[in-house]
């Protein structure tokens, strides 16, 4: 049956990273299972109260819309150094409107590239990335920033951490002095164009915890994700240099062979963040996002690199052990490569999840939009409709976030209309139990005012139309009071864990439906100097006519805005 997916997505369209390698290229309750009656794809999972006469079961299918915003080498944020922290912000905000528009509901942020910190650490200097000086403070601090504007936004903020990465060049003089390279060398690694804190170094594991448990005690992350980096990837003519760790460890008696013991390096890491989540904060999400292959042959036919062998990540043991809540493989090849199957891969992967009761999200190389002819807006069309078909992945994340914000080649649009035109919630943690109680509503014409208690997410909005619940609208768990329109509503609670109340029956009966906004008037363009400006929106000498420049003189009407001195950017 499985195997017939990748027809039946093919037919249907018919009719009709994150950083890749290389990267430039509360509870204690029980959850009830009851009839959940009339719902849209209802969970079978009800994590409410007792019912009461004005409430009703209510669930949508839910599923992660993420997209990771990468800030190494400034890939896609900030989009140079040196921008001011007003410029910064105002990037930060046009990307994360972008997100909304196009439907997303998470955001995978990268907030230590090198062993550096796009936020106030004690532990670790100012990113380089963001003014151009490692150890520079940028005038505010950007994971704050990021974490609030996402929230107003309904979107999930992920935390993204690489665990070892210490610097992404062979030159040190970039470093600041409290950079690890400068203030522990001990535990620093040099390895091709790179320096990769060692993972068979106690002190080296010590430091990396230490960042995350400050992370999880002093943001209101919504998650704590890794990429695939563990061990480097191999390069020619280079030998990790772990020698004198390995011998520490067989002097204090360890057995392990080298390999098994550089495995068991990355596990006692993963395992250690996993505790550190439980113990801090059991509302937050912890995932990786693998190389897209687990092994050559796994499923029969699949060739490429052996990470278990090569990378020493496993991800079969992070999962058999409970250490992390999703998986989410890169499969970042397009649909026609035999040894690299997505359809294939996809299945095997949504197998293993399953069978070790972990989520399933799939990675995808977005940035390759447009790349050549494989990669075109019907392939990403496939991959997607691929995904949405497998009954045991639940989501997406897309590498990177740029091709959202152009709307590049349509594919934003395309999510907005065709795979995300109604709402959804992230899914629920799988190890979250308990139950939510139901919010209290009072109507005041189409006005609603939402009372609950906990530590909640977002309300539910659900319309029932011919008997069905029908989800209508997400909103953020700091906006209790909004409005809808006439119409039978039940209004539910979801926690920080993805559980869901039952839903508040109320009847409204004045108000229309929103209507749709209009189409823009034309398509934005990006400055070879940096930045994004909105149709007619202007530089110092050129606008921006419907995606492409033109001379002032020669422009399509009056300027929109114009970019003031120091500032990259306009109307976005």
């Amino acid at each position: 049956m499985r195997l017939s997916l990748m027809g039946l997505v093919l037919l249907a369209s018919c009719n009709a990273g994150p950083e890749p390698h290389p990267p430039d290229a509360g509870g204690g309750f029980d959850a009830r299972v009851e009839d959940a009656g009339p719902a849209e794809d209802a969970q079978a999972r009800v994590d409410a109260e007792p019912p009461a006469e004005d409430t009703v079961v209510v669930a949508h299918t839910r599923e992660v819309r993420g997209a990771w915003i990468a800030t190494v080498w400034n890939i896609n944020w900030p989009s140079r150094t040196g921008l001011s922290a007003a410029a910064q912000q105002a990037e930060m905000e046009r990307l994360l409107d972008a997100a909304q528009a196009a439907g997303l509901n998470a955001i995978f942020l990268q907030i230590r590239a090198e062993a550096d910190a796009f936020y106030d650490s004690p532990h670790e200097p100012w990113s380089r990335f963001l003014t151009g000086t490692q150890g520079v403070d940028p005038g505010y601090d950007p994971l704050a920033f990021a974490i609030e504007a996402a929230h107003a936004r309904g979107l999930e903020l992920h935390a993204w951490l690489n665990p070892y990465r210490a610097l992404t060049t062979t030159d040190t003089s970039v470093a600041a002095a409290d950079h690890v390279v400068n203030a522990r060398p001990e535990v620093v690694r040099r390895y091709g164009r790179y320096h990769w804190i060692d993972p068979g170094s106690e002190a080296g594991l010590a430091h990396t915890l230490a960042v995350i448990r400050d992370v999880l005690e002093r943001y209101d992350v919504d998650g704590v994700h890794f990429d695939d980096y563990f061990y480097p990837y191999p390069e020619s003519g280079w030998t990790f240099d772990d020698d004198a760790s390995y011998a520490a460890y067989t002097s204090a008696g360890g057995t392990l062979a080298r390999d098994d013991w550089r495995r068991d390096n990355v596990h006692r890491m993963v395992a250690a963040v996993h505790d550190l989540v439980a113990e801090l904060r059991a509302d937050v999400r912890f995932g990786i996002s693998p190389f897209g292959i687990y092994r050559p042959g796994m499923p029969e036919g699949i060739r490429g690199l052996d990470p278990v062998a090569a990378l020493f990540a496993d991800p079969m043991r992070w999962m058999q052990e409970g250490w992390i809540d999703y998986v989410a493989p890169q499969l970042y090849w397009p649909t026609t490569r035999s040894g690299q199957a997505y359809d294939r891969l996809l299945a095997w992967w949504a197998d293993r999840a399953a069978e070790h009761g972990r989520t399933l999200l799939i990675g995808n190389y977005l940035a390759q939009l447009g790349s050549d002819a494989e990669w075109s807006l019907d392939e990403l069309r496939t991959q997607v409709s691929l995904t949405q078909a497998e009954p045991d992945a639940q989501g997406n994340i897309y590498y990177h976030i740029d091709p959202v914000d152009e709307d590049r080649m349509g594919f934003a649009s395309m999510l907005a209309e065709d795979f995300y035109a109604r709402p959804a919630a992230s899914p629920a943690l799988v190890d979250a139990t308990g139950t939510v109680d139901a919010p209290t509503v009072s109507v005041s014409g189409a006005d609603v005012t939402v009372t609950a208690s906990g530590a909640l997410r977002s309300f539910a909005a659900y319309r029932e139309v011919d008997g069905v619940w029908q989800l209508e609208r997400l909103v953020p768990a700091a906006t209790p009071a909004f409005t809808l329109w006439r119409g039978r509503w039940a209004i539910s609670a979801i926690d920080r864990r993805g559980l869901e109340s039952r839903g508040r029956v109320v009847e409204i009966s004045v108000g229309d439906p929103p209507t749709e906004p209009p189409p823009p008037g034309g398509a934005a363009c990006t400055h070879s100097f940096g930045g994004r400006y909105a149709h007619t929106a202007c530089s110092a000498s050129y606008q921006c006519c419907d995606g492409a420049w033109a001379m002032i003189d020669a422009g399509c009407g009056a300027c929109l805005c114009v970019e003031t001195t120091g500032e990259t950017g306009c109307g976005l």
